[in-house]
């Protein structure tokens, strides 16, 4: 059958929809890291990385108009200064590259499970593709310049083991509790890393924005962000063989915001709802049940504050609603 001749499934609207918001708002960051940055190899990922975007963002905006459904305002020129001074030193830029990545490669693995139209399948199997290469490219430059902290490593097992005690949370908090296994080590240390990321982040945006009730939200943000890193490296230290360290970049000293306040919240509030799905998948398979109350504990303060940033968005007419079918209910009222 004609493709032509095939409707995009509301699943396949979503996607798209939501990947072209994405990028809209991810192209304007990489627009200004490439007005400033000096290193060559990195300036050579941000600027392989913006053409990619926006590449992905012609061809969504082309089957939006092949379908006459209407192309996402998103976010544009009018969202970003380039003529503003650097934010972000270089070394951020890079590291923006390798957590986007993180970010974005399960993004895609998962929008492949609900797609079925061939079209619009090889088109995020090829986003996959090239955020998989461009991830990789970003990591070995990261490894290059030591910037790349490793996880933690531990000495191999010599024997397969079954778990024979399940301590109670009081019992745990008591003080009954085992060290933590690979696989608590690996996400803790991924929260950990990810805030740290996204702490520079806040300290660029908190640093330029001139609006009292997103810089305050922003602040709440920072403090969520550096209580997150407390924690969870109190946790990973508790064995002396793991010791975990937040990423060693930096802000500058500008204070000419680059990026309008819309696209600075929007971004802080996109980051809060992939803080919440990373964390259910930490929930999901820690079996240390004091460590399971403090993943509950962390994302229940993570859904408030994405609240609060979403209800400012909506006070301010910036956020963009979905697509949505046809309400028949309206049909039905006399």
């Amino acid at each position: 059958m004609n493709e032509s001749n095939i409707k995009l499934t509301t699943p396949e609207i979503a996607v798209l929809w939501s990947s072209y918001i994405e990028m809209t708002a991810a192209q304007c960051f990489y627009r200004h890291f490439n007005q400033y940055l000096q290193d060559t190899d990195i300036k050579a990922i941000t600027e392989e990385t913006l053409n990619m975007i926006e590449k992905q963002i012609n061809t969504i905006e082309l089957i939006f108009s092949n379908e006459k459904i209407p192309i996402p305002v998103g976010f544009s020129d009018k969202d970003v200064d380039l003529t503003a001074p650097a934010l972000y030193t270089d070394l951020f830029a890079l590291s923006f590259v390798y957590r986007s990545g993180q970010v974005v490669m399960p993004y895609y693995a998962n929008v492949l499970g609900k797609v079925s139209r061939q079209d619009i399948y090889s088109f995020f199997e090829s986003c996959l593709h090239r955020e998989t290469q461009l991830h990789k490219e970003a990591l070995n430059l990261m490894l290059t310049k030591g910037l790349m902290d490793r996880p933690p490593k531990m000495v191999y097992p010599e024997n397969v083991e079954f778990v024979s005690h399940f301590p109670s949370l009081i019992n745990t908090l008591l003080g009954d509790k085992r060290p933590l296994n690979t696989l608590e080590i690996g996400e803790v240390y991924g929260c950990i890393e990810r805030n740290a990321i996204g702490l520079i982040l806040l300290m660029g945006l908190i640093q330029v924005t001139k609006d009292k009730e997103i810089k305050d939200y922003f602040l709440k943000g920072k403090k969520l962000a550096e209580k997150q890193i407390h924690t969870f490296n109190k946790l990973i230290r508790e064995n002396d063989n793991f010791i975990g360290f937040p990423l060693n970049l930096e802000v500058t000293n500008s204070t000419t915001s680059p990026f309008s306040e819309k696209l600075m919240l929007f971004f802080i509030c996109s980051s809060n709802q992939i803080a919440i799905s990373t964390l259910g998948y930490a929930l999901s398979i820690t079996m240390r049940k004091d460590l399971a109350a403090q993943w509950s504990l962390i994302m229940a303060e993570i859904m408030g504050f994405g609240g609060d940033g979403i209800k400012i968005l909506v006070e301010r007419g910036w956020m963009e609603k979905p697509p949505q079918p046809i309400d028949r209910n309206e049909f039905y009222k006399s």
